[in-house]
């Protein structure tokens, strides 16, 4: 390894660093991954163990890459780099439960619940209480259980989760909350858990038994932690707990790249981290390797007006290249049709997989898909359910799972919903009977019903076997195919072809219960997405965060929809909207064009009203953008002024209706009105409004949520 010209002169300083606490600011695109796959080589090339090393990422995929990338560094033979502790969070908090489970107050051990287990579970507790019976206002099982997740990642109460994000919700918050305790105690009764639990066990085992801490502590001489930004308190918390005692925690990601706080994620913990970790060294990586240089001065520019933050100013070498363009269509309407010739102008340029249009929510993508099709463009969305989440796959990993542990519910009911004439309920007297020991009613339901028989007795042959997944899992399927033919007639051969692909992946493990936890671990966010050859990208700001295109477009950066209506009310959501913003734009390599709509269609009203561009755009400079306008024809006609923020003044004072047609054009007016004459009021009758348009004769419009556009004397309006 040749470390001074492998790396540049920051990635080399923070390979190199001496022992101690590291945190590492890696702005977007500088070679994080390669920082951190260097300094894990070189620690082993200088004859640290590999097992006193504790890799923790966000996915198995990034933990895989890098053990990979390290062992080739190093010359090793196999596929990863061996000995090396490396995996997610919620493996590694597995792998220890798994090992203290009798410490922890599990003396026969537990099972992993995915969610869809997890919202069953949720299901039964909401019946044993008699909960929502009748109601059609009751929320469903799994949106309660995402409540329930949410309130345990923020580490909060469900009502107080329900009255920031769900307040519809507020007449059932005392039932929700007794749910989520009967859903807790159903799992402890049951020997479950689910992907929040184990980290929160595991923090318990570490905090309540100092041997067990000692342990890890010794144990690893070096932690070393991807993706920072994205770690939760108890995340963070279980970093303190197992930091070893000669420091060496080194933390690695971006603070402007902290956005998933509606999982849990805090921005604090990385902006903590120096006072957490006294002495810390803060190395920041800044040479940007994806993006050129006018890109970045943008980008640069959008988190100058952040708030809390780690000063950082990304450069690239690729100093030639557009700026990025800032494009004003009429409206969010026309903003489609514009939207569509843009992409075929850079496609003449780049394929189409390598351009990706993105949006803060998935409903800003719903009049371009339209147009797409119009036009014949092929395009891919990401997502989908994972091969693990498939109804016919866990219809199969039920009987190993019954196997591994007898008292898991959901496994049963899965296993016996297959016998004729038995149902939920009578599926849960089954179990709770092989529970007790009861032999009589077991021996009793057979006689009711041959087939059980016959499934207690294949199920028991399972039992028998060596716990060796393969064999297992080939006499699951060959039990279970006649099934899959009754129950999927339609597509039996594609379901078939599944199964045999989680025969062959079975065949690569040597413990039933390793295969088990890794088909419920898999992460959430587990990258599945596979690039279409020639198809557009349609996606979400957070889904495309680690992704990057040759272009890419951003759709409706306007006030209320980027930032989002709700961001706009809290500082610290309007500070992950910006830093959701630079990821997007960051996304881009070679080409960036911005979409400022100068009116939003109003389906309810049939009118077109003026909309004030995103609080981020305002900021921008203008010298970092070629302004470029919609001309009637739809096309994109370039600018030669500098762009210009103000909001259309409406036509003879009122929103003008959009014209008729396959594609409705808001179509504005020359006169503009200063912007710092707009804002926010209030109104007697209609409550908090905002002014979109002064008018003549001291008249103002103003947007009322619930009442839509007003024409308003100003005297009658009390500014904010």
């Amino acid at each position: 390894m040749d470390f001074e010209n492998d790396l540049n002169p920051a990635q080399y300083q923070a390979v190199t660093a001496a022992g101690g606490p590291l945190l590492v600011i890696a702005g977007a695109g500088s070679g994080k991954t390669r920082t951190i796959v260097y300094r894990l080589a070189r620690l082993v090339q200088q004859g640290v163990d590999p097992a006193s090393i504790l890799l923790l990422t966000f996915t198995r995929k990034a933990s895989q890459e890098m053990l990979s990338r390290a062992a080739m560094l190093l010359g090793h033979g196999g596929d990863i780099l061996p000995g090396v502790c490396g995996g997610t969070f919620h493996a590694f908090a597995y792998a220890a439960l798994r090992r203290h489970h009798q410490t922890l107050g599990f003396p026969q051990g537990f099972t992993v619940i995915d969610r869809a287990d997890a919202d069953e579970l949720i299901g039964r507790v909401k019946d044993d209480l008699g909960l929502g019976k009748g109601d059609k206002s009751f929320p469903k099982k799994s949106h309660v259980a995402e409540l329930i997740g949410k309130s345990r990642n923020k580490e909060c109460r469900v009502a107080d989760i329900i009255s920031r994000e769900s307040f519809h919700l507020l007449p059932h918050a005392d039932d929700l909350e007794r749910m989520a305790d009967g859903y807790a105690a159903a799992k402890a009764a049951h020997h479950l858990m689910d992907y929040d639990d184990l980290l929160f066990l595991l923090e318990r085992l570490l905090v309540e038994h100092e041997d067990v801490r000692e342990f890890y502590r010794r144990r690893f001489t070096h932690i070393m932690v991807d993706e920072y930004q994205d770690t939760n308190r108890v995340q963070a918390r279980l970093i303190t707990l197992l930091a070893p005692h000669t420091g060496n925690v080194m933390a690695v990601g971006d603070d402007a790249q902290s956005i998933y706080a509606f999982r849990g994620a805090t921005v604090d913990n990385i902006l903590a981290f120096p006072r957490i970790f006294p002495g810390t060294a803060v190395i920041k990586l800044e040479q940007n390797y994806r993006s050129t240089q006018p890109i970045l001065e943008l980008t640069n520019a959008i988190l100058q007006n952040a708030g809390e933050k780690y000063d950082k100013t990304l450069f690239s070498t690729r100093t030639d290249g557009p700026k990025p363009e800032l494009l004003r269509p009429f409206s969010d309407i026309t903003q489609a049709r514009m939207a569509v010739v843009k992409i075929r102008e850079l496609a003449r340029k780049w394929p189409l997989h390598e351009i990706a249009v993105l949006f803060r929510a998935g409903y800003q993508s719903y009049a371009l898909e339209v147009e797409l099709g119009k036009a014949n463009i092929p395009f891919q969305k990401y997502g989908g359910i994972k091969f693990s989440e498939a109804a016919h796959i866990k219809d199969v990993l039920a009987y190993p799972r019954v196997v591994a542990n007898p008292l898991d519910p959901a496994a049963w009911t899965r296993c016996l919903s297959f016998v004729p004439k038995i149902g939920p309920k009578t599926a849960l007297r089954l179990m709770e009977a092989v529970r007790l020991g009861d032999q009589a009613a077991i021996d009793k339901a057979a006689k009711k019903h041959p087939q059980l028989a016959e499934l207690f007795a294949f199920l028991d042959s399972l039992r028998a076997m060596p716990p060796h997944p393969g064999p297992i899992l080939e006499r699951a399927i060959a039990h279970h195919a006649p099934h899959l033919m009754e129950k999927y007639p339609d597509d039996y051969p594609r379901r078939l072809t599944g199964l045999e692909q989680l025969q062959q992946i079975a065949s690569g493990y040597s413990s039933l219960d390793a295969l088990l936890a890794d088909m419920t671990l898999e992460s959430p966010d587990e990258d599945k997405r596979k690039a279409r050859e020639d198809h557009l990208v349609l996606s979400t700001v957070h889904s495309s965060k680690g992704l990057e295109w040759s272009a890419v477009l951003l759709l409706d950066l306007v006030d209320e929809r980027f930032p989002s209506r709700h961001a706009l009310t809290r500082d610290e959501d309007l500070e992950e909207e910006r830093r959701l913003l630079y990821v997007a734009c960051t996304r881009a390599r070679d080409y960036l064009g911005l979409f400022v709509p100068e009116t939003l269609y109003n389906r309810q009203a049939g009118v077109c009203s003026p909309v004030q561009p995103s609080l981020f755009v305002r900021e921008l400079p203008a010298s970092l953008c070629t302004m470029v306008r919609e001309s009637l024809s739809g096309r994109p006609v370039p600018q030669s002024d500098s762009p210009d923020f103000a909001p259309p003044r409406p036509l003879s004072g009122s929103a003008a209706a959009p014209p008729s047609g396959p594609i409705t054009a808001c179509e504005p007016a020359p006169p503009r009105t200063d912007p710092s004459l707009l804002g926010y009021c209030r109104h007697k009758v209609f409550g908090r409004g905002k002014i979109i348009a002064r008018l003549e004769g001291g008249k103002c419009r103003v947007n009322f949520p619930g009442f839509g556009p007003k024409m308003i004397l100003s005297d009658y309006l009390e500014m904010e």
